[in-house]
């Protein structure tokens, strides 16, 4: 244990006078192979979403390549927010995500074509971006 931890755990002996300090050599937990598959992904505890809300957005989201423009890039931060040819909401999409083109052609106005997908939180964003060739 490090300074930081003895203090936090002093502390917290004084409201419960029966805590013990954890052992270093604690037995092996009993794993079951759906606990150890997900630790190998390093994914945490999904007990407090519902199951199937990833398959829903999956199943709403559209599929291929889909038109719009930038409607703002913040070129310092990478991200930016494009707008759908076919209306609905603006798209977020990070320059990671740019496919084919220069991140500093991602100006306001400009024309790209982008498949959808999601982003780390899980909410709906350019999965695939490149600059729409000139017509």
């Amino acid at each position: 244990m490090n300074a930081r931890q003895k203090r936090l755990f002093e502390e917290a002996r004084k409201r419960n006078p029966d805590l013990k300090i954890p052992s270093e050599n604690q037995p092996p937990a009993d794993w079951s192979e759906a606990d150890l598959a997900l630790i190998k992904q390093g994914v945490g505890d999904k007990s407090s979403r519902p199951a199937s809300a990833a398959a829903e957005a999956a199943e709403e989201a559209p599929t291929g390549e889909q038109a719009g423009s930038v409607v703002t890039y913040f070129e310092a931060k990478g991200f930016g927010f494009l707008r759908p040819d076919d209306g609905g909401r603006d798209i977020f999409f990070h320059v990671s995500r740019l496919a084919e083109g220069l991140a500093t052609d991602l100006r306001p106005g400009t024309r790209v074509l982008y498949e959808l997908g999601m982003d780390r939180t899980g909410k709906l964003a350019a999965s695939s971006l490149r600059i729409a060739p000139a017509e």
